[in-house]
């Protein structure tokens, strides 16, 4: 098998059937050409379906030695096993040199996050009878149903809600455009608070695309947004800290012990790197050691 021509059929796999971004596919390329660069460095000829763990084992001290950083080591290899999984899945090859190989040790801080009856006692403490409660619930309920960014929340534009297809449009870090799906109930709380409260607003030059405003008819700030966070968080008895980026940790969080795709959490989330994504499933594994410990007969 030819490298390139491998690549380029991986490319398209990643582009057509699994729907990834443009900047994700080029990522994954990227990953694997560092392998072949590696490769014509030493002057190895080895073909993709000649690759033994030894090699492999050997391209992550070199680009250890690079400079590269854990993260950073981390990430290629995870998109050279991808492309090895693509390998094994078209018949190309039969075992999956891999398997064997650890990625680099990272020391990440697990974010905190809420169960999901936390979740729903913090929504439940919202006075729905007032203009801003209505306002507060479609706006934590975006915040859990999508995984945005506080920043990306407090910019969110009706243009950018596609209601029918359940899908926003968000203009990330780095300006860098995703589609984020969006549930029923987010959707269902944004049309009372739409219909039933901003419509009576007076809104501000400038603002009038805005989602969530406050009562003067301006965009939230962050403040604002961390403050009723924190305020509700007590009124519902939570002892954790709570912030905005609570309901995006617990987003994740929630979707990787349910099985989610880490690549598809990834989209969703707008992460540059796999490897920032990759800290959700630590909790998945503790998650389930705990399992093991109270329920397997030999724990």
């Amino acid at each position: 098998m030819n490298w390139r021509i491998c690549i380029k059929q991986f490319e398209e796999y990643l582009k057509l059937e699994k729907s990834l971004s443009r900047h994700s596919v080029e990522a994954y390329g990227r990953d694997v050409r560092k392998l072949v660069e590696f490769l014509d460095a030493r002057g190895l000829q080895v073909a993709p379906e000649e690759m033994a763990p030894a090699i492999l084992r050997d391209f992550l001290e070199w680009i250890n030695e690079l400079g590269m950083t854990p993260h950073s080591q981390a990430r290629t290899l995870s998109g050279i096993r991808a492309f090895y999984k693509f390998l094994i899945m078209e018949d190309m090859m039969q075992t999956d040199p891999t398997d064997t190989i650890e990625a680099p040790k990272l020391s990440r801080k697990l974010p905190d996050t809420l169960a999901f009856h936390e979740i729903e006692e913090l929504l439940a403490a919202i006075d729905l009878s007032t203009p801003e409660g209505t306002r507060n619930r479609a706006m934590l309920e975006t915040l859990y149903s999508s995984g945005l960014r506080v920043s990306e929340l407090l910019e969110l534009r009706i243009s950018n809600l596609y209601e029918d297809a359940g899908f926003l449009k968000i203009s990330g870090k780095g300006e860098k455009e995703r589609l984020v799906p969006i549930g029923r109930d987010a959707l269902k709380h944004i049309k009372l608070y739409r219909e039933g409260i901003r419509c009576h607003l007076n809104i501000k030059k400038g603002h009038e695309d805005i989602l969530f405003l406050n009562r003067r008819g301006a965009k939230l700030t962050r403040v604002m947004v961390f403050t009723i966070i924190k305020d509700l968080a007590a009124k519902a008895g939570i002892q954790k800290t709570v912030s905005p980026h609570t309901f995006r940790h617990s987003f994740a969080t929630h979707l990787i012990e349910g099985g989610a795709d880490l690549r598809a959490v990834q989209e969703m989330l707008g992460h540059e790197s796999i490897t920032t994504t990759e800290i959700y499933t630590h909790l998945d594994r503790d998650y389930l050691k705990q399992v093991i410990k109270d329920f397997h007969p030999r724990s």
